[in-house]
């Protein structure tokens, strides 16, 4: 083989391995952005069970409060009920928009 062949030959295979370095990056990047997509979609699922969740016990909370017939007790309830309610959605609003 000729120096010329062999040179040849050197450059058709860093070509081809440089061809399949970008291929490879290029896939590489694909699957990230489709990390990322399906973390942003599994952490708003999490932050909506977790409002759920928290407006859910508050309502629990106020409910039995209620059941009790003492009037200061359902008013103290209602209002800590209230309180953690809004806690809960300024929470997860503050969390939505810094992740998105």
């Amino acid at each position: 083989m000729t120096a010329y062949t062999q040179t040849n030959h050197l450059n058709d295979s860093v070509a081809s391995a440089t061809e399949r370095i970008t291929q490879l990056n290029e896939k590489a990047a694909e699957l990230n952005e489709k990390a990322v997509a399906n973390g942003r979609r599994a952490g708003a699922a999490y932050l909506t069970s977790y409002e759920n969740a928290v407006v859910s016990l508050a309502d629990s909370y106020q409910r039995a409060a209620g059941a009790t017939k003492v009037e200061w007790v359902t008013e103290v309830a209602a209002a800590q009920a209230d309180f953690t309610r809004e806690v809960a959605k300024a929470y997860t609003s503050a969390v939505r928009d810094l992740v998105s």
